[in-house]
């Protein structure tokens, strides 16, 4: 998890927050998930986590570090999470988790 993605967590209302958990723990356990909960973005090698609650789509960008796919995956990393509003500002989103992507390569990888 990115720090950018802690500070999203921990800013929920406390139901929203138990809903990502609940879909975190499905990804962690489950070796077929719906894309209920996930899906890839295309040309890309980024998958978003989704969370719907009442009329709220929220969406986290995700990263599969050690498989080419997430369902093949043991370590993921949660990049950024934000309230789904419109195309641009959904755009704009998978870019800053791109960056965020490019920084912790950076930082983690080169080691």
């Amino acid at each position: 998890m990115t720090e950018t993605f802690i500070e999203f967590l921990k800013s929920l209302e406390p139901k929203v927050r138990k809903k990502y958990l609940y879909v975190i723990q499905v990804l962690k356990t489950e070796s077929v998930v719906s894309e209920k909960f996930i899906k890839h973005l295309e040309n890309t090698n980024l998958y978003e986590m989704r969370v719907s609650l009442s009329s709220n789509e929220y969406r986290t960008i995700v990263f599969s570090i050690d498989a080419v796919n997430i369902i093949s995956a043991t370590k993921v990393l949660l990049l950024n999470s934000f309230l789904k509003k419109d195309t641009k500002q959904y755009r704009s989103e998978i870019n800053k988790a791109v960056k965020l992507l490019e920084e912790w390569r950076t930082e983690y990888e080169e080691d």
